[in-house]
């Protein structure tokens, strides 16, 4: 899941090497919690117009999750 989250990301930036996710241990509802951090410069790429390309990114994530039967939570830092 990581994999998938930082392929994503790489794809929307300029600055690959920025990017970087974080894994939380799993809370007491079982939900996973990845934090995903870029440059200041890419913030806007990966949020986009009015939040779609995160909430975008949030979809795909939570449906590759469900695949494998697990339940997460993507945070853009």
């Amino acid at each position: 899941m990581k994999e998938l989250l930082i392929q994503i990301a790489q794809g929307l930036v300029e600055d690959k090497s920025s990017v970087t996710v974080l894994v939380d241990e799993p809370n007491e509802d079982g939900v996973v919690i990845y934090h995903l951090s870029v440059g200041q410069e890419d913030k806007g790429r990966v949020i986009g117009k009015q939040g779609r390309i995160a909430k975008a990114i949030r979809i795909v994530m939570r449906a590759a999750a469900s695949r494998v039967g697990e339940k997460i939570l993507v945070e853009i830092d």
